[in-house]
């Protein structure tokens, strides 16, 4: 009698379509963010999937991860967060297209605005992306994108500044502030930036014409009147800050802290607007668009050596907690970044 082997049908191979990504399900401090393994993102029409390489930590993040002020859960989730991996700034590179994407292909290195970056892939409408400078690591240019492009905003949109105006930023070492100072002094401004005591050489190291240590001197009362006024993130009182604007001069308040977990610094932003309506001076607040437009200007004065990003600390993906304490302890000179890539792709 004869005998044949077995015959084995060879096992199917299945790809693995999860990725890990820091995830969080109810509101809260650093705690509540845990690293997990996630289905993996599906582009759609016109978004691209983005290898990430590197993503920015910025306090929008933190007032998503804790809820606060509570008016910000109306928008996204009452009770826990609806979209649970945080994250917006990005850097990496194209590995997957919606069918209606023309604006790259497979393999392009790009930053941007994105959904859920806190992973190591994200998805990103091809709106909200542009191609990395030249000349740019990938975890710089996950430092570029949202306080980059706010900052661009505040001082060429809503402050209008021009050469030889005098323009105070308050907050100069800043995830914004950074890049506000190089940007007002790029437009030929006279640039006043304000830190603290250990970070005033990092203003000075960013061009600025003047800093003020702001716990040796008051920034509002050392000078004459400015003509713009950068307020990134603060607290100041708007009558004070009123008195330090020229009659004409301008005010623009990007976010706020303080003010409770119902308003946060939102209560000081309307009563900015209210009182600019019957005065000469303007005094105004926004939201910043995510558009192509703005990251392309920011990547254009990247190039031409008028700005640069600030990165503080770098941090694994799987220490986004250690990353985000970091920031809220307020030592940071410049941007937290995740990276997330193999040091190959930075």
């Amino acid at each position: 009698m004869t005998t044949t082997a077995p015959t084995h049908r060879p096992l199917a191979v299945h790809e693995d379509r999860t990725v890990e990504a820091i995830a969080q399900d109810r509101y809260g401090g650093p705690e509540v963010l845990q690293l997990r393994r996630i289905d993996r993102p599906t582009p759609a029409e016109d978004e691209v999937l983005v290898r990430v390489a590197a993503a920015g930590v910025d306090r929008g993040t933190w007032h998503l991860m804790t809820g606060l002020p509570y008016p910000t859960r109306a928008a996204f989730g009452l009770r826990r967060p609806k979209a649970p991996v945080p994250g917006m700034d990005v850097a990496g590179i194209v590995e997957e297209v919606g069918p209606g994407v023309t604006r790259f292909t497979e393999g392009d290195t790009v930053f941007g605005i994105g959904i859920g970056t806190w992973a190591t892939h994200a998805r990103a409408s091809q709106q909200k992306l542009a191609a990395v400078p030249a000349g740019l690591d990938l975890t710089a240019a996950g430092a570029l994108a949202v306080t980059g492009s706010t900052a661009l905003q505040a001082v060429e949109d809503h402050g209008r500044v021009t050469a030889g105006q005098r323009v105070l930023v308050l907050g100069a070492s800043g995830g914004v502030g950074t890049y506000a100072t190089q940007i007002a002094g790029a437009l030929g401004a006279e640039v006043t930036g304000t830190a603290s005591t250990d970070k005033v050489d990092l203003v000075a190291s960013l061009g600025a014409d003047h800093v003020v240590d702001h716990r040796v001197d008051d920034p509002l009362t050392v000078t004459d009147a400015y003509d713009v006024i950068v307020d990134c993130g603060g607290n100041r009182r708007l009558r004070d800050l009123r008195r330090a604007l020229t009659r004409t001069g301008t005010l623009v308040i990007v976010g706020g802290e303080g003010g409770g977990r119902w308003l946060g610094g939102l209560d000081r932003q309307l009563r900015a607007m209210a009182a600019s309506i019957p005065s000469r001076q303007r005094l105004t607040t926004f939201v910043a668009r995510e558009d192509a437009a703005h990251l392309e200007r920011l990547a254009d004065l990247v190039e031409a050596g008028h700005v640069r990003p600030v990165v503080d600390r770098r941090f694994r993906l799987a220490d986004a907690a250690d990353a985000v304490r970091h920031l809220a302890s307020g030592r940071a000179r410049g941007k937290v970044v995740l990276e997330v890539g193999s040091p190959e792709e930075r």
